[in-house]
């Protein structure tokens, strides 16, 4: 799925209302904030200004990366086909909620919880250019901690949330989140190591609490990845002009590097290879790096194996593969 053009628009005009080189300060700020405060609780986006560059700079990114997580997990589960109410925590301007629009038909509750008034504010604008998205979502000013509701939903999904948590709340919002769960969670971090460790602290507290994979893991032991390295999935993300003039950037893409793993209540069947790094893909043969269901391993598939030759040779990081 494309990134909405009603929603590209939609920031666009909220954009317009502010000068470029106040967008372009307001971006360098937050860039700043994000990389010496990370991780202590406070708020890292303060201002209507501030919001408006995230939705510009961050939502595409936060939105993509969504996306590419429910499809690697949809190859495994059919669970996304069963969600009909969805709780998005830390929802910012409301990327994980735009990421429903081709599943409206089906959907028919959406909650948006955020802490910043501001976040809030513009993610309610925004979702006013698209009527039956906004019929369907409701925004509360609440994080996970003082979330109180009972209620459990078929889909919670949580980006690039868990990293703004003190190390204290981390533990307890992974609990609440699951908790609020029904069918499937998707937790997505920064693809850095910081970030992957916060994916993996959560996937051994989740798979104590019973829960099981879609993905990116093939097996449900003790992570294998050794501890000077990490686990994280690259997603392409098309830059639009303000975007590019906020980064200062003549490339018309950027990779959105990222952690993630999606959970649910029912294990699956298959026994498939994750592949964790970028083909290396020569004349005759294509080596692939794999995290399988019994260990890591490098596997060369040559062009006498046919079809898994093909198979290969159109893989990407992050896909799932048989070997």
């Amino acid at each position: 799925m494309e990134y909405p053009e009603i929603l590209r628009n939609a920031v666009e005009l909220k954009a317009a209302g502010w000068k470029p080189q106040d967008l372009k300060k307001a971006s360098a700020a937050i860039t700043e904030r994000y990389k010496n405060n990370i991780g202590n609780g406070n708020s890292l986006v303060v201002s209507d200004i501030d919001s408006v560059v995230y939705s510009i700079v961050r939502m595409p990114a936060t939105f993509s990366a969504i996306r590419r997580s429910l499809e690697w997990a949809s190859e495994r589960t059919d669970e996304i086909n069963k969600v009909r109410s969805v709780l998005d925590v830390g929802a910012g301007t409301g990327a994980a909620a735009w990421t429903m629009l081709g599943m409206l038909d089906r959907i028919n509750e959406i909650v948006c919880l955020e802490r910043e008034e501001s976040m809030l504010t513009l993610g309610k604008a925004l979702m006013s250019s698209c009527p039956e998205l906004e019929k369907k979502t409701e925004w509360l000013r609440q994080d996970i901690n003082t979330f109180s509701s009972e209620k459990k939903y078929d889909l919670v999904t949580a980006s690039y949330m868990l990293n703004e948590l003190t190390p204290s709340d981390r533990e307890k919002a992974v609990k609440s989140l699951w908790e609020k769960s029904s069918k499937m969670l998707v937790l997505i971090e920064p693809g850095t190591p910081a970030g992957f460790s916060h994916i993996k602290m959560a996937r051994e507290i989740l798979l104590s609490c019973g829960a099981h994979i879609a993905a990116p893991c093939p097996h449900e032991e003790k992570c294998r990845m050794d501890k000077d390295d990490w686990c994280h999935f690259t997603v392409r993300i098309q830059r639009s002009r303000l975007h590019k003039m906020l980064k200062s950037a003549d490339v018309p893409y950027e990779d959105e590097k990222f952690s993630y793993a999606v959970f649910i209540r029912e294990g699956v069947a298959d026994k498939c290879s994750r592949i964790l790094r970028h083909p290396y893909i020569e004349k005759s043969k294509i080596t692939l790096e794999l995290c399988g269901t019994e260990d890591n391993q490098t596997a060369v598939i040559t062009k006498k194996q046919g079809v898994l030759f093909k198979a290969a040779k159109k893989s990407k990081c992050g896909d799932s593969i048989v070997i």
